[in-house]
């Protein structure tokens, strides 16, 4: 076995060319955690961010030497440190949280904690499990602070999007009456999902989901007294009307994920893998995503 593997970081951030593909030595998992070869990571717009010094200029990350990239990942697991119930050779999927850390998952190995990860269903294979992760616990994550629904009005913004797939659904088993925002080309995708469907929205809603992070255009279509909640932590609306605002911050979760992801495989949630690419091509993948208007995520093969 090698004793290194291939990890893509960025050391100055500066965009897509900033990017390097360094070196890592292998180290070995800790108690109750694992040690994952990866297969697949999907490129998120937050890495996007990360790569262009966003949280960098925010305060939120301060690494002495290099930055890493990739949040989602599926893969096989290599190694598994004492305290560990997942067998040696389980196809698991997971979220590595924060902003401040040297590793990620653009990488061919990762140590992550046992329960950040969940176990990969028959009848969806790795590239479509490493899409899941990041999306679809904010979706889920985005749930908890709504609430169940009780049929009030929910307007997802970004309905076409990756979290905002996953909200129609997810929404929908929470008992709201849904409706996607997004563009014409998108209707059929959203009405498929089962939700009403919009290209203009006005105000009045009970609760807005604001997946697009529209931020104070999204806060102004929510009813006196309604729901937002945002997904930009560094950018609250303030809370005016008796809007109650809510951000979420996506947390790993395994346990959660592990129902994420068999909801997928019976086909209940939507994959989508826009296309896949090796590591070394990252930085088209970054230049590909910025230009945005993609439905799917770029997938990136250590």
């Amino acid at each position: 076995m090698s004793t290194t593997f291939r990890s893509a970081v960025v050391r100055t951030p500066g965009g897509p060319d900033s990017i390097e593909i360094i070196d890592v030595p292998v180290v070995e998992p800790g108690p109750n955690q694992i040690r994952v070869e990866i297969a697949a990571a999907a490129v998120n717009p937050v890495d996007l961010a990360v790569a262009n010094g966003v949280f960098h200029e925010l305060g939120l990350i301060d690494q002495p030497d290099h930055t890493g990239l990739g949040w989602d990942f599926a893969g096989t697991v290599a190694a598994a440190g004492p305290g560990v119930d997942i067998p040696v050779g389980s196809r698991v999927a997971g979220l590595v949280g924060g902003f401040d850390r040297d590793y990620g998952t653009y990488a061919g190995q990762l140590i992550v904690s046992a329960s950040d990860a969940a176990l990969v269903p028959d009848g969806i294979d790795l590239t479509t499990a490493a899409t899941i992760p990041l999306n679809g616990l904010a979706a889920a994550q985005m749930l908890d602070l709504l609430g169940d629904g009780g049929g009030r009005s929910l307007l997802v913004t970004g309905a076409a999007g990756a979290v905002g797939g996953y909200l129609i659904p997810l929404a929908q088993d929470r008992g709201w009456r849904v409706t996607g925002l997004a563009r014409a080309d998108d209707e059929k995708f959203v009405r498929g999902l089962g939700a009403g469907f919009t290209t203009e929205a006005a105000p009045g809603w009970d609760a807005v989901a604001d997946a697009a992070a529209f931020q104070e255009q999204g806060f102004a279509l929510v009813r006196d007294g309604g729901i937002f909640v945002g997904v930009q932590p560094g950018a609250v609306p303030a809370e005016t009307r008796g809007v109650t605002v809510h951000v979420v911050v996506t947390e790993p979760d395994g346990a959660r994920l592990a129902g994420l992801l068999d909801a997928t495989a019976s086909g209940r949630l939507p994959a989508r893998v826009h296309a896949v690419v090796p590591l070394d091509e990252v930085a088209a993948a970054h230049v590909a995503v910025a230009k945005g208007g993609i439905r799917g995520r770029y997938v990136l093969q250590p």
